[in-house]
């Protein structure tokens, strides 16, 4: 202190001598004179500064239950990555379910036992219901992100008035993939009429080619000449959804919607099906497609984003046509809502508030410039704002025209809370020739009643 003090005295001293000299010139400024001096002074005494330390943000990890299929998988991760590589203090540690049926049971189960994970993906529409998502599920609801999200969707995760989940995907079309190439050679037209369709496969049939790619293996795969002819069941049935939600009307006693059943049964009389269609699994019956060894893949749309990454040369091979009905007139697409991604009540704290932000995220522009990049749609998306890609692939495109021209009806399972458990092993008995049409529908009928009763609706 002592030294300081002297050396600041002199620097006075010689500044007022400057001062007084009057007309002399200094040979350097007076500022320059007081720099040096601090700066010799700093030299000979270093004054450390503290140091100030950041906060550490504190890791945390997330775990997220999928569904096992390719083209999930692949917007699953997508997704998490994405939002990791925002936020490195984030581990999203990614766990598998099986589709169907038995993935059905592993969240129902886990959700009961309070053993779900942080975040999990699942339906919208009929079989969230089962869930009783008001006593299991978080609310989202006044969420900000919620506004990001189609009005039309949230109708299809919403029960007593709350909100429960946003699209994870963007939404698909329910009818049949097809192979362009085959329809060329053989010289094929896209059949607006069941007839038409029918007369098609025995053309492809007699050419050595499978007129109808099935993979009971999967057997929730069986399930598509049903779910994707629910546009015809409305166009002569409008009411259909109605009455068979208030136990009014019955598949077996509804020809349009019996019909659907009966298409699975002719496709096993007439042999339209490849040799080992009882054991081929969903990813086979795409390799099938994809190659040409099979024509038609009752399918839907989200098994587009597959056959682009497995088979890239081949992806613009592939179209959608509407299942035919027996009207040309009333030919339309059946629409699937999408799947969405949940919370369980189960999470709490601050991981809480990490799943809610990831959710956020998956319906952002961020998000969806991610999933176009890396998991090409399979149909339009249902939050606002968001586009399809220019280089869209063609089957895409032709379920856009469906939905553009106004000829497409939502799957039944988004304008009904009833869907019974049981349609899928129904169907593979049906496609496998041990049970009739009529039998699998009048089952099917009371598959339903016992989940009817459980969601306490009115007529049952």
């Amino acid at each position: 202190m002592k030294k300081h003090f002297l050396l600041l005295t002199l620097v006075a001293i010689f500044a007022l001598l400057l001062v007084g000299c009057g007309g002399e010139t200094a040979d350097e400024p007076v500022e320059d004179a007081v720099d040096t001096a601090v700066d010799e002074s700093a030299e000979s005494e270093t004054v450390e500064e503290p140091v100030v330390e950041e906060e550490a943000v504190e890791p945390i990890t997330l775990t997220y239950l999928v569904d096992d299929g390719e083209a999930d998988q692949l917007i699953a991760h997508t997704l998490a990555d994405a939002y990791m590589e925002s936020h490195p203090n984030v581990t999203i540690e990614i766990e598998n379910r099986p589709q169907g049926g038995d993935g059905d049971n592993v969240v129902k189960t886990r959700l009961a036992t309070g053993d779900m994970t942080d975040v999990f993906w699942y339906n919208a529409g009929s079989l969230l219901q089962a869930l009783q998502p008001s006593e299991t599920l978080v609310d989202l609801t006044n969420e900000p992100f919620m506004d990001n999200v189609d009005d039309a969707f949230k109708q299809t995760v919403s029960q007593n008035g709350q909100i429960f989940g946003v699209p994870n995907q963007s939404s698909m079309g329910g009818g049949i993939l097809y192979n362009k190439q085959v329809y060329e050679d053989l010289g094929l037209s896209v059949p607006m009429t069941w007839e038409e369709f029918a007369a098609n496969n025995e053309v492809i049939k007699e050419a050595g080619i499978a007129p109808v790619i099935a993979t009971f293996g999967d057997t929730w795969t069986s399930q598509l000449f049903v779910l994707a002819d629910y546009y015809n069941v409305q166009a002569a049935n409008p009411n259909f959804a109605e009455e068979f939600t208030a136990n009014e009307a019955k598949y077996a006693t509804t020809p349009s919607a019996l019909a659907g059943f009966e298409y699975v049964q002719e496709g096993y009389e007439k042999e339209w099906y490849q040799q080992d269609y009882a054991t081929a699994t969903f990813d086979q019956g795409l390799e099938m497609l994809a190659n040409g060894e099979g024509a038609h893949y009752p399918m839907l749309s989200f098994a587009l984003p597959t056959i682009a990454t497995n088979f890239p040369d081949k992806a613009d091979d592939i179209g959608f046509f509407a299942q035919p009905g027996p009207s040309a007139n009333e030919n339309g697409a059946t629409i699937w809502m999408l799947s969405a991604n949940y919370i369980p009540q189960t999470t709490t704290g601050e991981k809480l508030e990490v799943a809610k932000d990831f959710l956020a995220f998956t319906v952002s522009p961020e998000a969806i410039a991610a999933l176009n990049e890396n998991a090409p749609p399979s149909g339009p998306y249902l939050v606002k704002g968001a586009e399809l890609p220019d280089d869209v692939l063609p089957a895409v495109q032709d379920i856009a025209a469906y939905i553009d021209s106004g000829n497409s009806a939502p799957a039944l399972e988004f304008l009904s809370p009833v869907k019974g458990p049981n349609l899928e092993h129904l169907l593979v008995a049906v496609g496998t020739g041990q049970m009739t049409a009529e039998e699998a529908a009048a089952a099917y009928d009371e598959d339903v009643k016992q989940q009817a009763q459980q969601l306490g609706l009115p007529g049952w």
